[in-house]
């Protein structure tokens, strides 16, 4: 060992063992670091049925990581979704804004964290000064200037003796797993929202293909109409109901062709791309909608990423109370210097240079004009605030689960009897329109049982259209399939 580095060891060992009777106190306080001044965390406790109203039975249970489910749309049966589905981590912005807002916790967190370590320093310093020819106790062979050339290091360490840094971590480690699942949330709501734009576009080209027959079935009874005309058969009452039939499937038909552009565009902007350069192709792909057992699973809240977000930021709020109770207390700090002090850069690094300074440091706060008391004022409401959001989210849960049960029973028996109902007004449409050809019929018997039927199919396939979007909402409700 060097002489410089024996000749310290021996000076800091002679007058620590002479300060340790009087650090004693507060190495004894020391052991206590840790205390959290913060309150015991218990979450409000929420009445929840042991059951859906619509579906069988159900047991709450407490929030925990949700599911991180993967590709349930494929279940619908469209390869064009997959596509679509696939592009939402790369290139949707909202979905990239939640990831930065989660690296942006993360990162908060490794900053909370450093604080349960010491913080050291390295610094150099040269300076020239010229002191006061009547400075107080000058001596009388005391240099007029002088320089200082000073080389050291720092420490510095705050005990945590009440629980305010641990708290402050346990926080921001809260906050950091409430990003995750806020990044959780985001994603579902994005792939429902997906997945929803592509049932109302298939929807829509369903109902494109139903208009395209009644318009070319108009057509054609236009057609036979006019040739009755001529022959003095048909009346121009007839013409006209027949025009008139026929101009207004073609303004449904325009009007549906305008609603599936909107739709599009929609679709766009979900999958990052402009509104012009991405198209979807029509298709004729029936689409499936998703199953779902009568009896719904008991972990309910443990797959809802935004309740899971909520009980996370409910925690961090119950931390900041003990934040805020522990500026109360006295802030105990360790702290040191070490290093050489010379008034000349020459032989700077020696032993007769060197300069330190140990020791402990408190600090407590006597009068502050209330701000202490604001802040946990603050703390406490925000505790407040993130109980009642939580309490929302829950009952947002059961309630977007007990309307879903209920629709997709609903709109299961509307579409029974509405298939039912299309199917007995095709029939009558043919027979009326055979009958008419025949001369046993009128053209205004025609047109009412094409009306109809065009009704009934249109009726039909938005009832299977909503069932399907019913399906998916589901799945986002359930926190995924």
């Amino acid at each position: 060992m060097s002489p410089v580095l024996a000749q310290l060891r021996a000076q800091v060992a002679n007058i620590m063992a002479d300060r340790g009777r009087r650090l004693w106190p507060l190495m004894t306080l020391a052991l206590m670091a840790g205390c959290s001044q913060a309150p015991a965390y218990q979450p409000p406790q929420i009445a929840l049925p042991q059951h859906f109203r619509e579906a069988g039975p159900w047991v709450p249970a407490a929030p925990a990581a949700p599911p991180r489910a993967n590709g349930w749309w494929r279940a619908l049966g469209d390869p064009a979704l997959d596509q679509l589905e696939a592009r939402l981590d790369s290139d949707n912005p909202d979905l990239q804004a939640a990831l930065a807002r989660h690296r942006a916790a993360i990162a908060t967190l490794g900053e909370a964290r450093a604080a349960t370590l010491p913080t050291v320093g390295i610094g150099a310093e040269a300076t020239a000064s010229r002191q006061s020819d009547h400075r107080p106790l000058r001596g009388a062979n005391q240099p007029d200037l002088y320089g200082i050339d000073t080389l050291g290091v720092s420490a510095s360490y705050e005990v945590d003796l009440w629980g305010r840094v641990s708290n402050i971590v346990q926080g921001a480690q809260a906050k950091a797993v409430a990003s995750a699942d806020d990044v959780a949330a985001v994603r579902l709501a994005l792939e429902a929202d997906l997945a929803s734009g592509m049932i109302a576009l298939r929807g829509v080209d369903d109902e494109i293909g139903i208009l395209d027959d009644a318009v070319a079935a108009y057509r054609r009874a236009d057609e036979v109409t006019r040739h009755r005309f001529d022959g003095g058969i048909a009346s121009g009452i007839d013409v006209g109901r027949a025009d008139a039939q026929l101009a207004d499937a073609e303004a449904q038909l325009a009007d549906l062709r305008n609603i599936r552009a909107g739709v599009d565009h929609a679709m766009a902007r979900l999958v990052g791309a402009q509104a012009s350069t991405l198209t979807i192709s029509p298709a004729t792909v029936r689409l499936v909608p998703l199953a779902f057992p009568a009896v719904m699973p008991s972990t309910l809240l443990q797959r809802r990423p935004d309740v899971a977000a909520a009980e996370r930021r409910m925690y961090a709020a119950n931390r900041a109370i003990g934040v805020a109770k522990a500026a109360w207390f006295p802030a105990i700090g360790l702290g040191g210097d070490a290093g050489f002090q010379s008034t000349a850069l020459a032989g700077l690094v020696s032993a007769p240079n060197i300069m330190w300074s140990i020791g402990p440091q408190v600090v407590a706060a006597v009068f502050d004009g209330g701000r202490r008391h604001a802040q946990l004022a603050a703390a406490r409401a925000n505790w407040d605030e993130a109980t009642s959001q939580y309490r929302a989210t829950v009952l947002t849960a059961v309630q977007q689960v007990e309307d879903g049960l209920s629709r997709w029973r609903r709109l299961g028996e509307e579409g029974e009897a509405e298939d039912r109902a299309a199917a007995a007004a095709g029939q009558a449409a043919r027979l009326s329109y055979d009958r008419y050809v025949k001369g046993a019929a009128n053209l205004l018997d025609v047109v009412i049982a094409q009306n109809a039927e065009l009704s009934a199919r249109r009726r039909a396939e938005q009832i299977h259209t909503q069932r399907l979007a019913v399906s998916v909402a589901l799945v986002r409700a359930l926190g995924g399939a």
